[in-house]
């Protein structure tokens, strides 16, 4: 497939851009450098077919076959996190990367089935995520949210159990929204509507969403929406798959959280420029750049932006409103999408003779 450059200026105006990020898994951003020191310092063996060192972990990762194969090794750096410094040390690391490349609100999902039956009260994972948060806005002025996944090829009562367990963190809004993700097939979101059923009975501000349209069909988004509810999908790209639902989307303004690099590494598309987007620009589905399992699929949100630049050549105002778009999609109040708007128009405004 045929490549643009990113000028010089065009990856400065990127990388200014305010950005909001909506599909990153804190366990996703579990770097090989970390996992192994993390490792040694909780005295945790790691199978012995995994790769030896970072180099050999990192060579492994560009290579996975599909999503399984990926998620195979997710699970195994997740046994790597047990205390509560350790989840605050891969936020913190997450958040200092992201806002390096220009990310200024940041709506995190994280698994807490992945540490639950390793003996991890999901408090403590969700401790340690909170302290990297306020760490985050205190020092570098980037917003957050806290969404919880279930994983959805585990079973159903086993996911409602583990909402039930975390009613009191929705409660007092320690969590602000419920996600759904793992591997799609064969587990369609009306599984789990009884789930979403009782997210909504916890608070009346908790947010929805769920994966679909990555490996299912855009029969998978339409029943998120119908049957779980929810107001935004996580990836969504096939939902071009039927007109009706494309039509939809745009008419209720429901996001898509799209995620290049990792839509590329997992196979879901050859090549980036595959991905729908002008589609979606053209149909007026609102949609957002996000990095997904950045230490997995080897970049962070700028990475993924610069990835899109290079296969679509898109000019600052297609940028500009792909940058809107995220920000009014944000689950953030008013006032900070205010903020974020202010700081987006600098920007344009800063680079408008520029590109």
């Amino acid at each position: 497939m045929p490549e643009y450059e990113c000028t010089s200026v065009m990856r400065e105006f990127l990388h200014e851009l305010p950005k909001c990020e909506h599909h990153v898994h804190l366990e996703g951003t579990l770097e090989p450098d970390l996992l192994y020191p993390l490792a040694l310092r909780n005295n945790v063996t790691l199978p012995n077919q995994f790769p030896k060192t970072v180099e050999e972990l990192e060579k492994r990762y560009v290579m996975f076959r599909d999503l399984q194969d990926f998620l195979d090794f997710y699970y195994i750096g997740c046994e790597v996190l047990l205390q509560e410094e350790d989840f605050f040390d891969l936020a913190w690391a997450y958040f200092k990367r992201a806002h390096a490349q220009g990310l200024r609100h940041a709506e995190v999902f994280f698994d807490p089935q992945s540490h639950t039956p390793r003996g991890v009260a999901i408090e403590t994972v969700v401790a340690g995520f909170k302290r990297a948060c306020q760490k985050a806005l205190d020092e570098l002025q980037v917003t957050s949210k806290l969404i919880m996944c279930l994983l959805r090829h585990l079973p159903v009562e086993e996911c409602k159990a583990t909402l039930e367990s975390s009613r009191v963190l929705f409660e007092t809004q320690q969590l602000h929204g419920l996600g759904l993700d793992s591997a799609e097939q064969p587990f369609p979101p009306e599984l789990f509507t009884e789930c979403y059923e009782l997210a909504r009975q916890f608070h009346p501000d908790v947010k929805l969403t769920a994966h679909a349209g990555e490996e299912g069909s855009a029969k998978y988004v339409s029943n998120a929406l119908d049957l779980l509810q929810v107001t935004r999908i996580d990836h969504g790209v096939r939902s071009v798959e039927d007109p009706e639902l494309v039509a939809r989307l745009a008419r209720d303004k429901t996001m898509l959280t799209i995620c290049p690099l990792s839509s590329l590494k997992l196979q879901v598309v050859k090549d980036i420029s595959d991905l729908p987007l002008t589609q979606l620009l053209e149909a007026g589905v609102p949609f957002s750049i996000n990095s997904d399992d950045p230490a997995y699929f080897g970049g962070y949100i700028l990475d993924n932006y610069v990835a899109v630049q290079k296969k679509f050549n898109w000019d600052a105002a297609t940028w500009a409103k792909v940058a809107r778009q995220a920000i009014e999609g944000s689950w953030c109040d008013g006032k900070r999408k205010d903020e974020l708007l202010t700081m987006l128009a600098a920007v344009v405004d800063k680079y408008s003779a520029l590109i």
